[in-house]
């Protein structure tokens, strides 16, 4: 029996999505399977706003994929009609020896980003709802800006659906396996097979995929929005920019300019400041100490920002021990099966650019694009034990 698609998708959030959209665009039958409906708030792809910038402190081998990812989102506006990026402008702010700034100034160099550095003086001038330290300097990017989560997936689908592909929503997958020449995909409503098996499971990396042998962390994050003492006016993207701001202690917040109205002031958060969870047990609930902790370190550094409370919001990292993707063949199946996985909350700007990689590698089994810092082989303590979870 042949099978039924060329590729199935599991997972249709901000890698899954892009990732039937790339499929089908190549005129692949594409069938995508979610376990929560269309653009969901239960994941990591969801909060309004994502940052994007260039200058990459996190290592600049990502920064040939940033600038393709720009490329693409700007393809993704145009042919879904949605609005996407607003490129606004960045400052990643800190001690001069920070990883936030030394990172970032490392990356540009590298590869020639056009950038400025500040110090705290002109920080203050040309943006003065931060307040930074006499001792603290920031890299401005002016390529730097956010994107619309929920816009991006939505757009995604809307490709993939109008290019042929088959996307089942409030379908959880249960397991997967090797079947015949590709593979056999069972949920809770019935059995697929395909040719390719794609698989971008989120939090849900560790069920989904026990036996890639790497330890993901999920961990609980949240996000909040304040209504800033005096209202918005200079908190609107002509105005403010989005930042990356690590302290003396090495903790970093990152933040935007409020992007959708008055009443819903800006929105800020704590970079890697989170909990241990899982997908089932994550505390949705965001508490009043928590509000207060965000309040009260961000009172020093943008003081007319929390001037209300507005509302909060829980997501997920998926993270690994390096805090590095996971793109690649899964060693122990080749030739039927690609996972993008621990993204590490650093992967949304990633998100077109991913899913080209992962229709590169279902269809061709290789990419021009430079993963090779994503191999999970890095992260492995042990052989993979088999395909079944």
């Amino acid at each position: 029996m042949s099978p039924t698609y060329d590729v199935i998708v599991i997972g249709l959030g901000g890698m899954g999505g892009a990732a039937a959209h790339h499929l089908s665009a190549r005129g692949a039958r594409v069938l995508g399977l979610e376990r929560f409906g269309p653009v969901h708030n239960r994941g990591s792809s969801h909060g309004g706003s994502r940052i994007t910038r260039q200058s990459y402190f996190e290592d600049p081998a990502y920064v040939p994929l940033l600038l393709r990812a720009y490329e693409l989102y700007a393809d993704l506006e145009r042919a879904s009609g949605r609005d996407i990026a607003v490129l606004c402008g960045g400052v990643m702010v800190g001690r001069p020896d920070s990883r936030t700034v030394s990172g970032s100034l490392r990356s540009a160099r590298e590869w020639d980003l056009p950038h400025e550095v500040l110090d705290a003086r002109e920080i203050r001038r040309r943006f003065p709802t931060l307040a930074p330290r006499a001792d603290e300097v920031a890299l401005y990017e002016a390529k730097a800006g956010l994107l619309r989560p929920e816009n991006t997936v939505a757009a995604h689908l809307q490709l993939a659906t109008r290019q042929g592909a088959d996307l089942h929503f409030e379908e959880p997958v249960t397991r997967w396996e090797p079947y015949r020449d590709g593979v056999r995909v069972h949920t809770a409503e019935d059995t697929y097979t395909a040719g390719r098996l794609v698989i971008c499971p989120g939090a849900w990396a560790p069920r989904l995929l026990a036996d890639l042998g790497v330890p993901f962390t999920v961990e609980r994050q949240v996000m909040y929005w304040f209504q800033p003492r005096g209202g918005v006016g200079p908190f609107l993207p002509a105005h403010h920019p989005i930042y990356v701001w690590e302290d003396a202690d090495g903790v970093q917040v990152y933040g935007f300019p409020a992007i959708d109205g008055p009443d819903h002031g800006a929105k800020v958060a704590f970079f890697r400041k989170g909990e241990v969870t899982t997908p089932d047990s994550i505390d949705r609930t965001v508490h009043d100490h928590e509000v207060a902790a965000m309040a009260d370190h961000m009172s020093g550094r943008l003081p007319d920002l929390p001037g209300t409370f507005l509302k909060a919001a829980t997501c997920m990292y998926t993270t690994t021990a390096d805090e590095h993707f996971v793109i690649a063949r899964h060693p122990a199946h080749p030739g039927s099966v690609t996972v993008a996985c621990g993204f590490s909350g650093h992967g949304f700007k990633f998100v077109p650019v991913v899913g080209e990689i992962l229709a590169d590698l279902a269809l061709t089994g290789s990419t021009a694009h430079p993963i090779g810092l994503f191999d999970p082989a890095r992260l492995t303590a042990a052989p993979a034990l088999g395909a079944s979870t």
